[in-house]
């Protein structure tokens, strides 16, 4: 049994798929601390987008003074 440990602890078979599988984990666990780090802003940032969007008004181009396109909110084709 003594001579199986010595051999276990010389041996460098699974010696890669560790250091990988260590790199990875800390890869993953790095794109998580991102994520979260990230969240308050993207989410403030896609409700700016939604407000704005939202108080816009899209001309057709029918209109007599509107050439087609986003238009501030409460014009008329945005001609001005």
């Amino acid at each position: 049994m003594n001579r199986f440990f010595k051999a276990f602890k010389a041996s460098e078979d699974g010696a890669v798929t560790v250091d990988w599988v260590v790199l990875t984990a800390l890869i993953i666990g790095l794109a998580t601390l991102l994520y979260f780090a990230i969240q308050t802003g993207t989410i403030g940032l896609s409700g700016n987008v939604n407000s704005a969007l939202s108080s816009s008004t899209v001309s057709t181009g029918t209109s007599a003074a509107g050439g087609g396109g986003f238009a501030t909110a409460g014009t008329a084709g945005g001609g001005g």
